[in-house]
């Protein structure tokens, strides 16, 4: 008999003030950090790494919703461009190379 495939678990969301209050919670002492995400139903290392999250960029942690800071859609943004002029250049040397060979 075929076994049915195990269904991936819905990927949960989670606010940006529920995060906050989450490390919050497990910045106060009282609990472990591990008894905090048991309390909220989440895994310790998600917990770890919202708090890494909040330790390096305390102004903009969790922008939420999927959106990217302004720096990250500049960078994108630039990424993106760059790939775009670098294709043409390659295109553009092609074209040169082959209009060369076929003036001799």
């Amino acid at each position: 008999m075929p076994r049915k495939k195990a269904q991936p678990a819905k990927r949960q969301k989670f606010t940006r003030e529920y995060k906050l209050e989450a490390v919050r919670l497990s910045l106060q002492g009282t609990k472990s950090v591990a008894s905090v995400a048991a309390d909220l139903g989440i895994d310790a290392h998600q917990l770890y790494r919202w708090r890494r999250a909040l330790e390096k960029d305390s102004g903009g942690a969790f922008p939420g919703n999927g959106k990217m800071t302004s720096q990250d859609e500049e960078l994108h943004q630039l990424r993106r461009q760059l790939k775009q002029v670098t294709e043409e250049r390659d295109f553009l040397k092609k074209a040169t190379a082959f209009f060369a060979k076929e003036s001799r």
